[in-house]
């Protein structure tokens, strides 16, 4: 079917006159009679009739002036649709996030975009490192956001440093060691309560001992989550190596308290990472641009 003989002749309809229809579409009157009469022979069925000196629709013209209107009408949403998504207006982000940006980061990141981008779905899934990565790589997530070492990075993603975090021994404000300085050996000897394998605090810790030559602690007790490992610590049993982001404000409020280990610095990556030599869509590149000025 001739679409644009359908939309000349709904013009026609719906402004009762081939002349104004000829001003809407921007061509000759006689060029509009034309094609009709053209679009009418393509369907073997009148759409006109005569009436004095002037036409009238048939039964079937007003039936497919009317199949027009719909027609049209949603041509203009899929117009919309398209231009709202190629706009970043509208869509959908998978976000994968390892736990520490995912608990004390990414939820302002989120209500942030959100507030400028309401009809923008976000998907967000917290997973350990390794788990991240590979949603990343099988196109599972569109953004991963890490928080870990430089090393683990995989040659396949694009890192985008956000900021830096230092990675801090915390026990019981009653321990023993609470506030105290002690050296690597010394500390390692306590139990210590981390999450499972694959954890990135956890690879830093064994990574740790593993350079300064010291043998590593027992894992005591082992959690899925943040909040129970810290918890734990805070009810007085072990220790736990943990980002600052995350414990800082329990310090502070002495719930926990910092054991200083000689000669030990350690600080992790907080990065936003996609897939590398892809060019990303610009609802992506929004909420990246979101993440970084919410810092």
């Amino acid at each position: 079917m001739n679409i644009h003989g359908l939309r000349l002749f709904y013009q026609v309809a719906i402004t009762g006159s081939f002349t104004k229809a000829a001003e809407l579409m921007r061509i000759s009157q006689p060029a509009v009679s034309s094609q009709i009469k053209k679009f009418e022979q393509e369907i073997g069925i009148p759409l006109f009739k005569q009436h004095g000196r002037g036409v009238l629709l048939t039964e079937f013209g007003k039936e497919l002036a009317e199949k027009g209107h719909n027609f049209f009408a949603f041509e203009e949403h899929i117009e919309s649709f398209i231009e709202d998504y190629r706009l970043a207006k509208k869509g959908k982000i998978h976000i994968v996030a390892t736990y520490l940006p995912a608990n004390f980061l990414i939820p302002k990141w989120a209500a942030t975009f959100k507030a400028a981008n309401e009809d923008v779905d976000l998907v967000i899934t917290t997973t350990n490192t390794k788990e991240a990565f590979e949603q990343l790589k099988q196109y599972k997530a569109d953004v991963a956001i890490y928080g870990g070492g430089i090393s683990e990075r995989p040659e396949e993603v694009e890192w985008e440093e956000l900021l830096e975090d230092e990675l801090w021994f915390v026990v019981s404000p009653k321990h023993p060691f609470a506030n105290q300085r002690i050296s690597l050996a010394e500390m390692v000897k306590e139990p210590f309560i981390m999450r499972e394998e694959g954890s990135s605090m956890r690879e830093h810790l064994f990574s740790l001992c593993q350079t300064y030559q010291v043998k590593p602690p027992k894992v005591a007790l082992q959690f899925n989550g943040l909040n129970e490992t810290i918890r734990s610590v805070m009810a007085g049993y072990g220790a736990n190596f943990i980002s600052s982001l995350v414990v800082r404000e329990y310090v502070e409020n002495n719930q926990l308290a910092r054991v200083h280990v000689q000669d030990i610095h350690v600080t992790h990556k907080i990065a936003i990472c996609t897939r590398k030599s892809e060019k990303q869509s610009l609802l992506v590149t929004k909420f990246i641009d979101t993440c970084k000025k919410t810092l």
